[in-house]
């Protein structure tokens, strides 16, 4: 009764399509709840068991065809109604017996049991609305009053155990206070008066209050206690009321703050059709116009061909009609033969002498032509038959190009990512290169489950993309096209952006370069210690205490708020590299107190233990360090940290990153290809802050790209 008493503010329209039986594709009548859960009118269910039984009767008639269950069957006998109805085993029978349905709404044949449709529930809650959708379908015909006389007046309600409408009138008349109608239960106007209430279909005096979680219906208390349901799980009908009303309400929660989403995906959706359409059509057009040129050649070919054997039957045909008009005339009375005779008329010897003699000739050639008889022309055109076998062949294995369209690549090695993203991707192998690219991009954000790829149009192999956002991560995916063909998406590649803005300088050559022991590039991007004349003049100390001197350098721009990001890369046979920030007081007191500051070869920065010098050595050093070198990348040890060094040790990264927070007094040291932090410290963030680094022996350091060609065109002075 719940359904017909909710608020009138329930939206109904646009819910049609929920509310059309799946077999007649009519609104429910009576629907049923088959165990898949799908629902199906009462008369259809009973139509199409009539259809499958006419179906087995006959032998198995195209009758019985699933696809088209709704087949309607006129006057059915009650014997058959009442068999349906009850299909199953028979009381005293020892073989059970299942009914076999065809749902027309998933096309599974769906095992009803053995009391058939006696043991379908009725699908109350639909029923309640497809009845409201009615009453709001036919809003502009009211309900009238059952009992008013005439004219009639407009109902205002229904009551459920009279089975008839009244009007506020009538129904105080019919259903006066303190009378047994007065308890009647009543509804707004409505025609739909068969009882809202939930019996068992298995124990039909009882009504359902208990819930099987394992069989997911409804069951009463018979079921639970001796019933198919003895030994499963069930829940009160409070309980399971209570659990499923909350998840459909978050469900449906969700749906609705989704549902820019949605309209968003509907729209990308439309726009897919549109281009669909569009390449569809483009498609075609190249497509024809190919075998237009198939045609063109074929045309060709054939003309030519045809050419070549008319002119070859001409001249077959000209050579032997000149051997027959030459064997006509060694006919009688005809030609050669006639003139012969003629000659031999001839009486004085002289003249015959001077004719015959040619004549003689031409006689003895004609009579060897009859001896051997030869025609003057070949019949057969065996020399232009066209062979098409290989051709047939060709064009039997004629298809699309797609396989000949290789699947780019995404070189992560040279693609980037800072304030802008250099992607760049390759054709592996000898596969054809595309004509254009399409390169796809979307952020990766754990809140949103899906988000919409953007497109870009590229014409060589690289991309540059800017407007990204700062810590974030992104996957790209590219794919090529020619003409209408296009290949398959390349792998995604996921890419992190760094965790603050790039913060761009160069090395400084002013502020304590060391030009005999560091070598500057002439685009102040790398540096290189010479390990050369300075290193074997201490030689001797090296021997004696394992002492080397460190060079220090600069970036010549400083930080004074914000938080800011660069990086670099250390070269592989780099023996130590030290690498951090540096306060511009500190820096000052190094200049103008500059003290032999050494770097022991086994000390705490390296991974090695070096005991008693942790303190004193940290406090020598101008600025906050964390060491490189050997290939390995070396966690400073922390005043309450363990001997053991292993932990300590980290493989070298290609590329390194620095991210210097300046309000928070914090520094932080990256994987710059994974923008994975490797350690992080407060640091002293008094006056301005410069990137700093210390080189020893033959190392090399060189900025990104991306950190010196963005180069800021402030500086602050020492």
């Amino acid at each position: 009764m719940e359904g017909d008493r909710l608020e009138p503010s329930v939206t109904i329209k646009n819910i049609e399509r929920e509310l059309i039986c799946p077999a007649c594709k009519e609104l429910f009548t009576h629907p049923l709840i088959l165990p898949c859960q799908h629902s199906i009118c009462h008369k259809c269910v009973k139509e199409i068991l009539f259809t499958l039984e006419d179906s087995f009767t006959d032998g198995g008639s195209e009758s019985s065809n699933q696809s088209s269950p709704r087949i309607r069957i006129h006057s059915p006998s009650m014997d058959r109604i009442d068999r349906i109805s009850r299909s199953g085993r028979k009381r005293n029978s020892l073989t059970p017996r299942t009914t076999m349905f065809p749902c027309p709404g998933c096309r599974h044949d769906i095992d009803l049991g053995e009391r058939g449709i006696s043991g379908l529930f009725r699908n109350l809650t639909l029923e309640t609305i497809v009845e409201r959708y009615r009453q709001a379908a036919r809003a502009a015909t009211a309900i009238m009053c059952d009992f008013c006389k005439p004219p009639a007046q407009e109902s205002t309600k229904s009551c459920m155990d009279c089975s008839a409408s009244y009007c506020n009138e009538c129904f105080k008349v019919y259903h006066p206070w303190g009378t047994v109608k007065a308890q009647h239960e009543y509804v707004g106007p409505t025609t739909n008066f068969r009882p809202k209430i939930l019996m068992c279909p298995e124990h039909e005096m009882e009504r359902v209050n208990m819930y099987c979680e394992i069989c997911r219906r409804p069951v009463c208390h018979l079921c639970k206690l001796g019933g198919s349901h003895a030994n499963h799980r069930v829940t009160t009908m409070s309980t399971a009321y209570k659990t499923l009303k909350e998840k459909l309400s978050k469900d449906i929660e969700y749906l609705i703050s989704k549902e820019s989403q949605v309209k968003s995906q509907i729209s990308q959706l439309g726009l897919l059709m549109k281009e669909t359409e569009c390449n569809g059509e483009r498609a075609k057009e190249e497509a024809s116009q190919n075998f237009e040129k198939l045609f063109d050649v074929l045309q060709e070919k054939r003309s030519v061909a045809l050419r070549a054997i008319e002119a070859s039957k001409n001249l077959r045909l000209e050579k032997l009609q000149t051997q027959i008009e030459e064997y006509q005339g060694l006919l009688e009375n005809n030609g050669l033969v006639g003139y012969a005779q003629e000659v031999l008329k001839e009486t004085d010897q002289s003249c015959f002498v001077q004719t015959a003699k040619q004549l003689h000739v031409r006689i003895q050639k004609a009579t060897e032509s009859l001896k051997s008889f030869r025609p003057a022309a070949e019949t057969s055109f065996q020399d232009f038959v066209v062979d098409v076998a290989k051709q047939e062949e060709v064009l039997g294995d004629l298809s699309f190009y797609s396989s000949g369209l290789g699947v780019p690549e995404i070189n992560e090695e040279k693609s980037k990512m800072y304030n802008k993203a250099v992607i760049s991707w390759e054709c592996p192998g000898k596969a054809d290169s595309a004509d254009i690219y399409v390169l796809e991009y979307r952020k990766l954000n754990k809140d949103e489950e899906s988000v919409t790829w953007q497109e870009i149009e590229v014409c060589s192999k690289s991309k540059v993309i800017s407007d990204l956002d700062n810590n974030s991560s992104y996957a790209f995916r590219v794919r090529g096209y020619k003409g209408s063909i296009c290949s398959p998406w390349s792998r995604e590649v996921i890419l992190h952006t760094p965790p603050a803005p790039v913060f761009s300088f160069l090395f400084d050559d002013k502020c304590g370069y060391n030009s005999e022991h560091l070598l500057l590039n002439p685009r102040r991007s790398s540096v290189e210690s010479r390990a050369g004349f300075p290193l074997l003049l201490g030689a001797e100390r090296i021997q004696v205490g394992c002492y080397t001197t460190l060079d220090y350098i600069i970036g010549d721009t400083g930080i004074a708020k914000g938080k800011h990001f660069w990086a670099f890369h250390v070269e592989a046979h780099s023996y130590l590299v030290k690498v951090g920030v540096a306060s511009s007081a500190k820096i000052q007191e190094w200049l103008h107190n500059p003290r032999d500051v050494t770097s022991p070869r086994y000390e705490q920065d390296s991974g090695h233990d070096s005991g008693s010098e942790d303190t004193c050595f940290e406090s020598s050093q101008p600025f906050t360090l964390v060491t490189l070198g050997m290939r390995s990348f070396f966690i400073p040890k922390a005043p309450a940290a363990p001997k053991d060094s292993a932990s300590r040790i980290l493989p070298m990264p290609s590329c390194i990153g620095v991210c210097l927070d300046y309000d928070k007094g914090k520094v932080g040291f990256y994987d710059a290809d994974h923008m994975k932090c490797l350690y992080e410290r407060q640091v002293d963030c008094s006056g301005i802050m410069y990137p700093a680094f210390a080189l020893m022996g033959g190392s090399g350091i060189h900025l990104e790209e991306a950190i010196a060609a963005n180069y800021l065109e402030y500086q602050d002075d020492i």
